[in-house]
């Protein structure tokens, strides 16, 4: 009896002891709270932008070539220098045309006299053929020979005229303000008149300048629908150059789209006064089409995605967090506009994503100086 009392209550102090550990299990301490950095949805005025790759051209591009044949006999600028309009930039040998010009003046001063005397004869057989002294057929032989003279001395003008034209083509001026490029022909060699391989320089006005750009055929309405308002801003970003972005304007759209790549183009123009801006550099375009104000915005490495697409982790003020599927508007940089899923004033996480579960507690973490994050 004694044994059978002690075994029972031996098991009861075990059943006591197992009864202990499970109560001891269940008010086992919460997981810690995970460490993230977070950012206040803020509400601003962001600019809406449309971005492409544009291609720098020159505003005006000129092909400097010789109008006359002939030696070239100097060359009055260097290669890669800055030059005004009507500025002297080669000369031809003068003298074959200085010659021809000679010739055709001493023809015109000869058919001159000899039209001069033709006239008065003219006159003298008008006279006369009224009179009856002379036949009517001697008359018409003196008049015919005035008119052929007075022919032959407007041709001569024209030869006068001609021979100036081409005298004044010795002398070969900058038609534009621009740039020199390389010198194609130098000094002693004989050119041609308009010959195509006989180009002599090529000059490119960079002051203002051109970008050209592409956009997505979708875009064009867009485009042309803010064109309607005004004037629209574009950018030009320079690669590899920490300098501001170049400022400029749209001021041309293409008639057509390109159905190859499915893009319409445009043109910007920018005063291009620093000359950062240069005849085929690649840039990177931001078109500025308007402001919208109040929009929503987070940092963009707060919204992550998902198998029910993009979302954030808002943190509630009882410092846990809670999965909010969003909707993006679009990126800006490092910024995202969310046009559904937040309210300003909330609080988003920005990292320490991998940790989190939806109505987990996070502890909030100080944020790094530059850091896009910001402290609650």
């Amino acid at each position: 009896m004694n044994r059978l009392r002690s075994s029972f209550v031996f098991g009861s102090l075990l059943l006591a002891v197992g009864l202990g550990g499970c109560s001891k299990q269940e008010a086992a301490p919460p997981p810690p709270a995970a460490p993230v950095a977070v950012a206040t949805v803020e509400q601003k005025a962001v600019p809406l932008e449309l971005r492409g790759i544009g291609t720098v051209e020159a505003y005006s591009t000129v092909d400097v070539k010789a109008q006359v044949d002939g030696e070239l006999t100097g060359v009055h600028f260097t290669e890669g220098q800055d030059v005004r309009q009507g500025q002297l930039l080669f000369t031809i040998d003068r003298q074959p045309f200085e010659a021809e010009l000679k010739r055709a003046e001493a023809s015109l001063a000869r058919n001159q006299a000899q039209s001069q005397n033709a006239q008065v004869q003219a006159a003298r057989y008008t006279r006369l053929v009224g009179e009856g002294v002379v036949a009517k057929e001697q008359y018409e032989d003196v008049i015919t020979n005035a008119e052929a003279l007075e022919a032959a001395v407007r041709a001569d003008k024209a030869a006068v005229e001609n021979a100036k034209v081409k005298l004044a083509y010795t002398t070969i001026s900058s038609p534009i303000d621009g740039r020199t490029g390389s010198l194609k022909v130098n000094r002693g060699n004989i050119v041609k008149a308009n010959d195509e391989k006989s180009t002599l320089v090529v000059i490119n006005q960079l002051t203002p300048i051109y970008a050209s750009f592409a956009l997505p055929e979708q875009d064009l309405s867009t485009v042309r629908r803010y064109m309607g308002a005004g004037k629209l801003a574009v950018e030009a970003a320079i690669p590899q150059d920490a300098g501001a972005p170049a400022a400029g304007v749209v001021s041309f759209v293409d008639n057509a789209v390109d159905r190859t790549t499915g893009t319409i183009r445009l043109k910007a123009t920018f005063s291009n006064a620093d000359r950062r801006l240069w005849p085929g550099q690649f840039i990177n375009i931001v078109l500025t089409l308007a402001e919208e104000k109040d929009a929503l915005v987070v940092p963009s490495e707060a919204v992550q995605s998902g198998q029910q697409g993009l979302f954030v982790f808002v943190v509630k003020p009882d410092q846990t967090v809670e999965s909010r599927t969003v909707t993006v508007a679009r990126a800006r940089g490092n910024e995202t506009v969310i046009s559904q899923g937040l309210a300003a004033g909330e609080k988003v996480v920005t990292e320490g994503h991998l940790r989190l579960v939806p109505g987990g507690r996070v502890q909030i973490k100080d944020v790094q100086e530059g850091s896009p994050a910001q402290k609650p």
